[in-house]
């Protein structure tokens, strides 16, 4: 009301002055700020009332999403044995219109999509059929990690294969490669004048070996290397680098040392957002402030950190397995007067979601809700109240875990 009050004050000064001078209005697009108005009126007796030259700005989003897996349970229900596909995009038809709003989109896609011939699975040696990289792409995901502890569920095939699929399907992988020279590409996403970099590395590869003659494969968290890989971004004239880190313990709602710790050291060098997965929970983000002192640039700097997204979509239920997250970034790009730019987030967004599943005629059918607009709107299909009931207390739950470093 304030501000409104102060806008019309500022409209009838002006409308005043103007009358008195006998200038034309202005176009509402070119009309200062009210604190410039105000001192323009004040000292300024000059019938030429010239617009002050704001920095121009760029903005966008980053939406980022946790663990896509495919257990052997959510296949069946949607299984077309006439075509010989299965159809999965039904799973996020609910979550589609939020993930449509992000400039950028990732997830981290935590399965092998190496082809029928290698016989799809689930836990503990994952793949999936192409048709998910097809559902994903569908929904609004662009970019995804594949490094993760399951990348080498196929062995290095199954790294090159799921490469080769999810570009097929319109994704960009990060994380993994299929030769020595492709794990040194740069991955830099440009979206309304932002240059977005991506870096992707996991803790291991739950205990099977990379080829000694293939260390390329998949990235595993180094912090020297992973230093030198922002270092490379920036030098490409990166605005903002995100790195998604599979790290953790699975199934703990917090972040222990290690994470934090290596996120810090990431921040430090050079990185903006980072963007965790593995655990199978939310764990909350945090802001980290790095003082001029410990910085890389000696400029002091506040990075971004989701230490665990959740899980996306999967077949885990219970304890808080079956709720993840949609984050959202936003971003600023300053244009200045100099020639020079310089980008920062200024805030973030947190969409809750559940994985509904809904037995009928001995299938599982899925449905990743949106918790906050779905208990708004309430006219999801097949929804009980009994089951709004639930999505309640798990908003509240989950609402108040984020918050776990914010007081």
């Amino acid at each position: 009301m304030k501000r409104l009050f102060s806008l019309i004050s500022i409209g009838l000064s002006a409308m005043l002055l103007t009358a008195c001078l006998n200038v034309p209005p202005s176009d509402t697009s070119l009309s200062p700020s009210p604190v410039h108005s105000e001192t323009l009126i004040a000292a300024s007796p000059s019938p030429s009332l010239e617009p002050i030259n704001e920095p121009e700005q760029s903005e966008a989003t980053l939406l980022a999403v946790g663990d896509v897996m495919a257990h052997m349970p959510q296949l069946p229900a949607y299984y077309n044995s006439a075509s010989k596909r299965y159809s999965l995009s039904s799973w996020f038809t609910q979550v589609k219109p939020i993930l449509r709003q992000g400039d950028w989109v990732i997830g981290n896609l935590e399965t092998p999509i190496a082809g029928r011939d290698l016989k799809y699975s689930g836990f503990p040696r994952f793949n999936a059929p192409i048709e998910l990289a097809e559902a994903v792409a569908d929904v609004g995901i662009q970019l995804v990690s594949t490094a993760n502890n399951h990348a080498m569920d196929r062995g290095f095939p199954g790294v090159a294969r799921t490469l080769t699929n999810v570009r097929k399907a319109g994704l960009i992988p990060v994380g993994t490669s299929a030769s020595a020279q492709e794990q040194q590409r740069i991955v830099i996403e440009e979206r309304n004048g932002i240059r977005m970099g991506f870096l992707a590395y996991t803790y291991g590869t739950n205990g099977i070996p990379v080829p000694a003659n293939k260390a390329f494969a998949v990235n595993m968290i180094d912090v020297d290397v992973i230093k030198e890989d922002i270092a490379r971004l920036r030098q490409a004239e990166a605005d903002i680098v995100t790195v998604s880190l599979h790290f953790g313990v699975e199934y703990q709602r917090l972040p222990n040392k290690i994470q934090t710790g290596v996120v810090r050291e990431l921040f430090k060098s050079g990185a903006d957002i980072v963007l965790g997965s593995h655990p199978h929970v939310v764990q909350p983000y945090e802001e980290i402030d790095i003082p001029a002192s410990e910085s890389h640039d000696g400029l002091a700097h506040r990075g971004i950190v989701i230490y665990s997204l959740g899980n996306f979509i999967s077949n885990q239920k219970g304890n808080w397995k079956d709720v993840g997250l949609i984050f959202g970034v936003h971003l600023i790009k300053t244009h200045h007067s100099d020639g020079t730019s310089s980008t920062r987030w200024d805030k973030v967004t947190t969409e809750p979601t559940w994985v509904h599943i809904l037995w009928k005629n001995q299938k599982r059918y899925y449905t990743v809700i949106p918790l906050r607009s779905a208990l708004a709107n309430k006219n999801i299909p097949n929804l009980t109240a009994k089951d709004y009931d639930k999505m309640k207390t798990l908003l509240k739950g989950i609402d108040r875990h984020l918050l776990k470093f914010h007081g």
